[in-house]
């Protein structure tokens, strides 16, 4: 199982189910439909024309025809017009009827939709939404500076039109919600290995916020592509204090290091030293040579020789 499902599977936003979800839009080839609106809108034009000048001729019955099919066909090219509606690449088209969602147009291009309707333009283009600078308490109650980065598109047109006010503030005002709430559930730093920390275990906390905020945002009908960790930093206020405390743990750290390493090659000259009988030692004499080789050991100066010309025991 990847990080991201066990990021998915730790996070519990609790978010309302959708109350409608996109589906295309009737639609056809906005360029015909064009084309048959200007020629009724000009055929209807000069009907009324031919129809007033035989009204003025007394021609009251042909006259009388004319006006009424020339103005029907007039009207008829302009409500044709209405219903024609340019989507450009990345864009879509939401359609509404007196309030009623009747589909989205994706399709880029001069479209012919239903008449009368109102087009709302929504972008499906990649965003990017940087958080400010967030300053929270980690889960030791160390306060922290955290922002991060997220790129999202919208996925659902319908949800992002009719389930939120605004989706781009809403997804600015769920990401920081999200930030706040990863940087104050883990330690900045963490000397346990089986500990998360954000310092420590950046890509496992990146996985978890990104399953976090594409949870808060999916009722807006927003995909999150992909989030990151931008500044992570102690406050200035105890920055030097923490500074001085994650050196000491890291000489701390490198002491250990240099203990066990030298334990071990003390363990390896005995043990090669009685494996050739080169010298038989006492435990006295066993002794004073642990504690000269780890004091050349361990030591952070360099040690000086000194020549013993009397017996061991002088």
């Amino acid at each position: 199982m990847t990080q991201t499902s066990l990021a998915q599977q730790d996070v519990a936003v609790d978010m309302p189910s959708p109350h409608i979800k996109e589906f295309s839009a009737t639609e056809a080839n906005g360029w015909l439909m064009l084309a048959v609106a200007v020629v009724a809108l000009l055929g209807g034009t000069g009907l009324v024309i031919v129809g007033a000048a035989q009204l003025g001729q007394g021609a009251q019955g042909i006259g009388l025809t004319l006006l009424i099919v020339g103005a029907a066909a007039a009207l008829a090219g302009a409500a044709i017009g209405t219903g024609l509606v340019a989507v450009a690449p990345g864009e879509a088209r939401v359609i509404q009827l007196l309030g009623r969602y009747h589909g989205t147009v994706r399709t880029p291009g001069l479209r012919f939709v239903l008449p009368f309707t109102q087009k709302t333009p929504v972008s499906t283009r990649i965003r990017n939404h940087e958080t400010g600078i967030a300053k929270v308490n980690d889960a030791d109650g160390n306060p922290i500076e955290m922002s991060a980065v997220v790129v999202w598109q919208v996925e659902d047109t319908a949800m992002a039109q009719f389930e939120v006010d605004d989706f781009v503030e809403f997804v600015a005002f769920q990401t920081e919600s999200a930030v706040r709430h990863i940087a104050g559930s883990y330690p900045y730093d963490s000397g346990d290995d089986s500990q998360l920390s954000l310092r420590q275990n950046a890509e496992e906390i990146t996985a978890r916020m990104s399953a976090e905020i594409a949870a808060r945002v999916a009722s807006a009908g927003v995909r999150v592509i992909e989030s990151r960790i931008t500044r992570l930093a102690y406050a200035p206020e105890i920055a030097q204090a923490m500074l001085r405390r994650q050196q000491a743990g890291a000489i701390v750290a490198a002491r250990q290091r240099i203990v066990d390493g030298a334990v071990g090659m003390v363990e390896s000259a005995l043990a090669r030293l009685e494996e050739h009988d080169v010298i038989d030692l006492d435990e006295e004499r066993k002794a004073t040579m642990v504690s000269n080789l780890l004091v050349v050991l361990c030591g952070d100066r360099d040690v000086q020789p000194v020549v013993n010309t009397g017996s061991l025991y002088q």
